[in-house]
């Protein structure tokens, strides 16, 4: 089965968008922070960059310092991007694709729902067959991801 919906048309297009994000991603930050990286790199000094910026050369450490402790503002890095002649690329990356983890997403509730009716049916010793289990766990799933995919993550 294809799933044409709107959200799963969305993922598929996110999906092929994100993977030069996956690999950059996959490229640590230099210690120091990019600002630092990239500033260094030009030989641009801090209070260069604090003249561009039109800050002063206290601000530029703070920054620079924020980055690299992971507190600094997207504004800030934005601001700085600039004043170093770069563009700030900002992405959320997913660890898999996202087809992936609503598929994943739909199978744990799936198992979850299975689970309680099958224990149920154990305690009136009606239990299902592994077969018969894995069939409506392949029922129960495809039943979720046809329906809205807001359902999958509600008790998340």
């Amino acid at each position: 089965m294809i799933d044409r919906t709107p959200e799963a048309l969305a993922r598929k297009h996110l999906d092929k968008a994100l993977i030069l994000f996956k690999e950059a991603a996959a490229q640590s930050r230099p210690p120091r922070g990019w600002v630092r990286a990239i500033r260094d790199a030009l030989g641009m000094t801090s209070r260069q960059l604090a003249t561009r910026m039109g800050l002063s050369q206290s601000t530029i450490a703070a920054l620079e310092k924020g980055e690299a402790a992971g507190t600094v503002t997207l504004k800030s890095l934005r601001e700085a991007a600039e004043a170093l002649d770069c563009q700030l690329v900002y992405a959320l990356v997913p660890r898999t694709s996202l087809a992936d983890m609503v598929q994943e997403r739909a199978q744990a509730l799936a198992e979850k729902q299975l689970a309680r009716v099958h224990h149920t049916m154990r305690l009136e010793d009606q239990a299902l067959r592994e077969s018969d289990l894995a069939e409506e766990r392949e029922r129960i799933t495809r039943s979720l991801l046809e329906g809205r995919a807001s359902r999958l993550w509600e008790d998340a």
